[in-house]
């Protein structure tokens, strides 16, 4: 099916330029209907023509549009920068039966810098960092494939994410099966991420970009929430009984 989006309008790519300029709630609100008709508006309707696609091949992972995309406020409780905008658009899409940050997900995110497109588990928590490292372990040989798959690496480059320096608790380097996938169980995140030209934003082709390489990232997102899934299968209340 062809897209009918047809990009975002260039006031998009000069709204985020005088917002890291001016990042305050004066010059943010003397520019809301910019933000409105130049960012949101085109935004919600892009994130409702990936969703469509990502029907196709992953429904599972296509919820409602709105829900999928981030506010443009910052959360600065936590944080040092205290600037109150963030200075991109972007969206998530993620099963709606697992943890919204802690699972594996897909994520393209939009601005006059770059356009931001990734697929796999940025914000594990210590229980999912336990449960995906033991599954790359039972499962090397078949992750190692996925990760290597070449038009993978050439639409999104190499697994990415921070690592530890030395084996988690409870691995080192001659257990059976750690060895060939010792650097990946000593990460702490697992993603592809690629940044493309900010002017495809502009033109109908964003929709494909994204698109194409959600498909190619898929069996890899999928993989990262195999644990998951099955853990959260195990945990689930009984909903038939005696009673």
């Amino acid at each position: 099916m062809k897209s009918t989006f047809g990009g975002f309008p260039k006031q998009m790519h000069a709204f985020f330029r005088g917002l890291r300029k001016h990042n305050d709630r004066d010059w943010f609100e003397a520019h809301r209907d910019t933000y409105e008709q130049c960012v949101k508006a085109p935004m919600e309707e892009l994130t409702v023509q990936v969703m469509a696609a990502v029907t196709r091949f992953a429904p599972e992972y296509a919820g409602q549009p709105r829900k999928a995309i981030y506010r443009i406020h910052r959360d600065t409780r936590f944080s040092k920068d205290k600037t109150p905008y963030k200075t991109h658009t972007g969206a998530l899409l993620r099963r709606a039966d697992l943890a919204k940050n802690e699972s594996s997900s897909f994520y393209f995110a939009v601005s006059d810098r770059c356009v931001e497109i990734a697929g796999g588990c940025y914000m594990p928590s210590p229980d999912q960092l336990r449960l995906i490292r033991a599954h790359i372990v039972e499962n090397g040989p078949r992750f190692l494939k996925l990760i290597h798959n070449r038009a993978l690496r050439s639409a999104l480059g190499e697994l990415q994410g921070t690592r530890l320096s030395r084996p988690p608790k409870g691995y080192c380097a001659d257990m059976p099966g750690v060895a060939p996938v010792l650097e990946y169980i000593q990460a702490k995140q697992w993603y592809h991420y690629v940044e493309l030209e900010a002017a495809i934003a502009l033109s109908q082709d964003v929709v494909e970009a994204v698109v194409s390489r959600f498909r190619k990232v898929l069996l890899v997102v999928e993989f990262l929430n195999e644990p998951l899934l099955a853990s959260a299968k195990k945990s689930a209340p009984l909903t038939t009984g005696w009673f």
